[in-house]
Parts: C-alpha cells; sequence; structure tokens
C-alpha cells in the first residue's frame, strides 16, 4: 500500500452499520484486488481489529506524503493531524452502503481524504501523482465536479458544518437513517457562520449530525490561542444543546468509541473534540516540526516512510 509492505494483511469485507461481517480472504492475490477494501472482520478481537486499522492509518499516511512529495506542496501537517479520525471512519463506522455522508470542511486536508480512498480500494492508486495538477481529479481543495466520491466542494473554511446540517435535515425529512459526518480544523470555530450552524442545530436537535474537531491547537498564521482563543470549547458546544465528548484524536479505540456513542444518541447533535498534533506520524513523532504546510524533502519522505514500514504488521 503506497510503499508499505502489504500482502499479509490483505481482506475483503462488506460492511454494515456497526463495523464488518464476515469475509473469506481464501486464496486472495494482494495484487488482483481492484476496487476491494482491506478491512478488520467483525469476528476477531478487539485489540487485533485495532492493530489492523493502525495500520491501515499507516498506509493511509504513506499514501498522503506520496501524493504530496510527488505534487511538490501541500498541506502535510494538516493532512497527518486528521488521518486517524478518517481511517476510522472510512475503515470501521461509516456506513457507505447506507449513505452515510462525510464532508471534509477543511478542504485543505483533501490528501488525506483521497489517501483513504485509494487504501479503500475505491479510488486509483495510479492517480497518486495527480495531486494538484491542472485538469485533475485530484484538487488541492476537494472538488465535487471533479471526483465523485466528494460529497461537497470545500475549501472556504467555516461553510461545511452549513452544508451537512442542509443534508441532515434533508436525510430526516425523508425519514432516512444515515448519518452525516463533517470534519472541521479548530481554527474554523473562529468564523461567525460555524456558530450560526451550531446554534441551528442544537435547537432543531439534529441529531444525524457528527461533527469531528481536529483539535490541533494551530492554524496557517500560528497558534490557535495566540490568534483567537477556542476557551472554554465543550461548555460552548453543552450551551447549544450538543451531546460533547473529547478524545485523543491519535487513539482509534478512543475515536471508535466516541462515534458508536454518538451515533446512539438521537437526541441532539454530537461534537467529537479530537485532541490532535499537526503532523503526526507516530507517537512522539512529528513532521516537519508541525508546519501547516510545506513541500517534502527527498530526505523528509524517505526518513517518514521508513518510520511508518517499521510499525508494519
Amino acid at each position: 500500500m503506497c510503499g508499505l509492505k502489504p500482502a499479509e494483511r490483505i481482506q475483503t469485507f462488506i460492511k454494515g452499520r456497526s463495523g464488518f461481517v464476515k469475509s473469506s480472504t481464501k486464496n486472495l492475490d494482494p495484487a488482483s484486488v481492484a476496487g476491494g477494501t482491506f478491512l478488520v472482520e467483525d469476528q476477531f478481537e478487539l485489540p487485533y481489529r485495532l492493530a489492523q486499522l493502525g495500520q491501515l492509518a499507516n498506509d493511509v499516511r504513506a499514501c498522503l506524503l506520496k501524493m504530496i512529495h510527488l505534487a511538490g506542496s501541500g498541506h502535510v501537517g494538516s493532512s497527518l493531524s486528521c488521518v486517524d479520525l478518517v481511517s476510522v471512519l472510512m475503515f470501521d463506522q461509516m456506513d457507505r452502503d447506507d449513505q452515510d455522508i462525510f464532508i471534509l470542511s477543511k478542504g485543505h486536508a483533501a490528501p488525506t481524504w483521497y489517501a483513504a480512498l485509494m487504501v479503500a480500494g475505491k479510488l486509483d492508486r495510479n492517480e497518486i501523482g495527480t495531486l494538484r495538477r491542472i485538469d485533475s481529479r485530484l484538487q488541492g481543495h476537494p472538488d465535487r465536479t471533479r471526483l465523485d466520491l466528494v460529497s461537497v466542494s470545500t475549501g472556504a473554511l467555516g461553510q461545511g458544518l452549513s452544508m451537512a446540517l442542509g443534508r441532515a435535515q434533508a436525510r430526516r425529512l425523508r425519514n432516512k437513517q444515515s448519518i452525516v459526518y463533517c470534519l472541521v480544523g479548530d481554527g474554523e470555530l473562529q468564523e461567525g457562520q460555524m456558530w450560526e450552524a451550531i446554534t441551528y442545530a442544537g435547537a432543531r436537535g439534529l441529531a444525524n449530525v457528527v461533527l469531528l474537531v481536529d483539535y490541533n491547537r494551530s492554524q496557517n498564521d500560528g497558534p490557535l490561542d495566540e490568534i483567537m482563543p477556542l476557551h472554554p470549547l465543550p461548555e460552548k458546544f453543552r450551551a447549544f444543546h450538543w451531546h460533547v465528548q473529547e478524545v485523543n484524536g491519535h487513539s482509534h479505540l478512543a475515536i471508535r468509541d466516541a462515534i458508536a456513542s454518538a451515533k446512539e444518541n438521537w437526541l441532539q447533535p454530537s461534537v467529537v473534540i479530537a485532541h490532535t498534533r499537526k503532523g503526526y506520524l507516530a507517537p512522539g513523532k512529528i513532521l516537519l516540526n508541525g508546519s501547516h504546510s510545506g513541500s517534502l524533502t527527498d530526505e523528509v519522505y524517505e526518513k517518514a516512510v521508513a518510520q511508518l514500514e517499521r510499525m508494519a504488521l
């Protein structure tokens, strides 16, 4: 998978509302899996399931790093900080067959979504070298007119949640039980439109909305607390009648449990405030000192991929 050792861990799956159901891996040639997704079967014990999920997240990291390296530019830090959030959604919690929706409001982290789609076998890995190219499907920000695996075009920060609420309201009116997930950066919460949307969702009890906040405490022009502090963030959401959870944004178990809890709450919208690190590669390993964006030199890229390979199952 994008440079990591692949074959032994590959499994196909059929995904259900609560995770995965049994599937066969006998006589499976990894090189021949076209469009397959590599996930953990539901009957396995949780520790093994989490280990597999961790490997998938590292595959996503390897893919997005290769993508940005080949492009020569991209938002490395912001993309890496949300890998674990996106991976738990893609490989464990989202039910795309029931038409759950994912909206990447922090659109500059598009490489994370593209990489997750590649690891899931939903996007051709041959496109990995096309990021940010003219006429590419993989634009620097998600563009639904180019790629139908993008729910809505994003990039203008602060707008994603409003679009998510529109989708959620429409689904509720049609009695659909699907969930709309929206991933925002913490810097977006400085936007007034965000709080209008937060107020509306709480007042209308839009319980089919799950908001994920990538709380890495940094934005393009500096530390969040020096520009516009958000404290006390959990209390603010509670004041607008949201179900609030705070988690370690790099713990797959914590993220998984929080999202599962959010899906069981049908009284109010849910927010998962995920404490993350910009540029997170592995425990104690932060790439490019957590910078917001920047190019990867050959040396930095090769060291990062080597680190991920050492962690492979």
